[in-house]
């Protein structure tokens, strides 16, 4: 059997800050999200309808009117 892949690392954003993006415009808060590494940055308008699966180095923004209304990791 082949060995389980490891992960790779996400970003260690500090103690509550995963809040500070929301009420950021989308395009700023991607950006800033990009240089704090996060591999993959998602935009989504709300209520859209998505897999659960985690992805590590995802971050999800939901937007609504070009501003960051909710924020979560995978």
């Amino acid at each position: 059997m082949a060995p389980i892949p490891t992960p790779p690392a996400e970003p260690q954003e500090p103690q509550g800050s995963m809040d500070a993006y929301v009420g950021l415009a989308a395009d700023g808060a991607e950006q800033q999200a990009r240089e704090r590494g996060w591999s993959t940055v998602r935009s989504l308008p709300p209520g859209a309808i998505i897999t659960m699966e985690y992805l590590a180095g995802r971050l999800n923004f939901e937007v609504k009117e070009g501003v960051v209304i909710r924020c979560w990791k995978g």
